[in-house]
């Protein structure tokens, strides 16, 4: 016997504006919308192969399978519908009541789902609706259509559309040949709950959250056993969190605003080191600010090949500066520390009253460990293993809060989201905590409160504090990475018809106004 073949095509391409992509987060912020279901399996529903048939311990018999004109046309259809799309999710992993969830997961709302179109055979539907309730043979049969609608993982995907768009993207998807195999099938609701109907009635209800932690149930229990517990724990109980406004912006400053600068661009030094890796963004935040930024390598400056003296400012990047071996940034620190050369080069440009510095992240936690040879630097941390026992990088919000800072002049009261990733990011005093002023940045959580819940400040630091600066607000160090996302389409997450820069790069444009 010859075993039948079977073809996986897999295939990759380039993204060249991320502002295209679609994500399965409903929207609830866009009036009246409806769901689309595009079925690439035109009605067949085959559950073979399925991960509901595998829960049951079967295989199946038919599995699903497309035919590639249909998925050609559903490819282009959706090119051109793209800016009509609010949310879009493949369906295939789950099937569709999985699909579903998780769109409902993203946008914390809850979703009406109507069965009747999808899970539909002639012959039952010819049957009143009297017979069809009392026939329990009928009753069992229609029950398979639901849930093999529900569960089978053929192609397809689920659209989010505004009601008011309807008839044009139904025509859309007509002329590409998916007509017959698009269907309305529900919408957003207000009461945070998924709700399955048929005939108009509700034969499956839940709430949202309870369903959302019964899906991270499981990731729970492995973050516990592989992370601190505390931290799985808190972040769990996130789900059931009423009212959570999610990331924002609150800006006191106007993001778009330039400075009148002169035309000269003053140079500063983007350091680089061994295992570093965020010298690139950071140059490109400098030079889009309006510096001359280069590329200075710690050897060089050891060996006497470069010097700070001709530079106003210096950025340390993030990075793995010897694979943090010897605790976060403090081998680079060292490597200025025990050397004669590099230690009098630094202690020079410190000591200058025209200079300034900014460490992320990994230059964050080596200017750390240089406070000795920072004026105003002495009360600075020490940056410990995060709370959560892991490396964390996420989007998390963070306030910029009252401070001699250079770099956040204007911007005190600001609440925004930043790019995190580090594994060493919690602050720790050996003495006394630094002065009010000397802090300038803190994560808080998506109401804008200061706090140390994971994963609102998923490195644990106490009251939230996560950037300092000298008296003098010459010398600022933070642990997110301001230079990761100074540009609106480097975050994950905007507001709508936001500007090119985002906010961040007014703390470059203010580094830019100092110098003058």
């Amino acid at each position: 016997v010859v075993a039948p073949l079977s073809l996986v095509v897999t295939a990759f391409a380039p993204v060249s504006d991320a502002r295209a992509t679609l994500t399965p987060q409903l929207r609830t912020d866009c009036g009246e919308t409806e769901l689309v279901l595009v079925d690439l399996g035109e009605g067949r529903n085959r559950l073979g192969g399925s991960i509901l048939a595998q829960v049951y311990s079967q295989l199946g018999e038919a599995a699903p399978d497309v035919s590639p004109a249909l998925l050609k046309g559903f490819f282009t259809a959706v090119q051109a519908l793209r800016p009509r799309l609010l949310a879009y999710h493949d369906r295939s992993d789950g099937g569709l009541f999985a699909t579903l969830a998780e769109m409902a997961f993203a946008g914390h709302c809850g979703v009406t789902v109507w069965l009747d179109a999808i899970a539909f055979e002639p012959a039952a539907e010819e049957v009143d609706a009297f017979k069809r309730d009392a026939g329990e043979q009928l009753a069992g049969r229609l029950k398979d259509l639901a849930l093999a609608a529900l569960f089978s993982e053929e192609l397809g995907a689920v659209l989010q559309i505004r009601a008011a768009d309807r008839g044009v993207v139904m025509d859309t998807l007509r002329a590409h040949g998916l007509g017959d195999c698009s269907h309305l099938i529900g919408q957003p609701n207000a009461h945070d709950r998924i709700r399955l109907l048929r005939n108009n009635r509700e034969v499956f209800g839940a709430k949202r959250d309870h369903l959302q932690r019964l899906w991270a149930e499981t990731t729970r229990r492995l973050q516990a056993l592989r992370d601190n517990p505390e931290c799985a724990r808190e972040e769990f109980d996130r789900i059931i969190a009423p009212g959570d406004p999610g990331l924002s912006y609150a800006l006191t400053f106007e993001p778009a605003q330039a400075f009148a600068v002169g035309g000269a661009r003053p140079r500063i030094a983007v350091l680089r080191e061994q295992g570093v890796n965020g010298y690139t963004e950071m140059a490109a935040a400098f030079d889009r600010a309006g510096f001359e930024a280069v590329d200075v390598h710690m050897t060089d400056l050891v060996a006497g090949r470069s010097s700070l003296a001709g530079f106003k400012g210096f950025a340390a990047g993030g990075g793995f500066s010897y694979g943090d071996v010897l605790g976060a940034g403090q081998g680079w620190a060292k490597t200025i520390l025990f050397n004669a050369r590099a230690r009098e080069a630094f202690e020079r440009f410190f000591a200058r009253s025209d200079t300034f510095a900014l460490g992320a992240c990994n230059g964050c936690q080596m200017m750390a460990a240089l406070k000795e040879l920072i004026p105003g630097a002495r009360d600075w941390p020490l940056f410990l293993r995060n709370r959560s026992e892991q490396f964390e990088a996420r989007l998390v919000m963070v306030e910029i809060t009252p401070s001699p800072s250079i770099l956040f002049a204007g911007m005190a009261g600001s609440r925004m989201p930043i790019a995190t990733a580090h594994g060493e990011g919690r602050a720790a005093w050996r003495g006394a905590r630094p002065a009010a002023l000397q802090v300038c940045m803190r994560y808080v959580d998506n109401r804008g409160a200061p706090t140390e819940r994971y994963p609102y400040n998923p490195s644990g630091s106490p009251d939230g504090i996560t950037g300092l600066t000298t008296a003098d607000g010459r010398f600022t160090v933070v642990m997110p990475h301001p230079e990761r996302v100074f540009r609106t389409v480097q975050l994950s997450w905007a507001p709508d018809a936001s500007v090119e820069d985002s906010p961040w790069m007014r703390m470059f444009r203010n580094a830019r106004r100092w110098v003058g």
